[in-house]
């Protein structure tokens, strides 16, 4: 099975250091959805593993991280792809359960549920918790530049971790070495 996990703000949407709280807030980086598809036609099973602290922190609840997820998942399927899961983590930081990123919990759930190695698969995310979720769970690390990713990539050791401008450039190139 080939298998892509992505982080989802700053890596699908706009990163929003205020929490985004509501659907309208909710944006897709540009080319973002357009490159989930290009995955899913490839092949690709695309699955989602994201840190939601704003449940946690009481900025906004479950419907509205549902109606979110619901959205991406429509505009997604305009281009012809598909979410095949969304794991999240809705823990606060002061309390992170192993499912929170930096640990790599929600990875090795994935893994284990579809009884696969992570060893050929990449997870791409924008910050250092998640390119440690990465590594811990045996996974190819991949940094994007969107989100927290440019400064991530000036403030952190990326410990040979693959860069690129935007998941359509990490697909593209993906694409092209399969």
């Amino acid at each position: 099975m080939k298998l892509v996990i992505l982080d989802r703000s700053g890596v699908i949407n706009e990163e929003s250091d205020e929490n985004m709280k509501a659907i309208a807030e909710w944006r897709p980086i540009p080319g973002s959805l357009e490159a989930i598809a290009r995955l899913c036609q490839a092949g690709y099973r695309v699955f989602i593993a994201s840190n939601q602290s704003g449940i946690g922190r009481g900025f906004y609840d479950y419907d509205a991280l549902f109606a979110m997820n619901d959205r991406l998942q429509k505009m997604v399927g305009e281009f012809g792809g598909r979410i095949d899961g969304i794991e999240f983590a809705p823990d606060s930081p002061d309390e992170p359960s192993e499912m929170r990123k930096p640990s790599p919990g929600m990875l090795k759930d994935l893994a284990r549920r579809f009884q696969v190695s992570l060893e050929d698969v990449s997870f791409v995310g924008d910050s250092a918790p998640d390119l440690l979720a990465a590594r811990s769970a045996g996974a190819r690390p991949v940094l994007v530049r969107t989100g927290k990713g440019s400064r991530t990539e000036i403030e952190h050791e990326l410990h040979g971790a693959a860069v690129y401008d935007d998941l359509a450039a990490f697909v593209r190139v993906t694409l092209a070495a399969h």
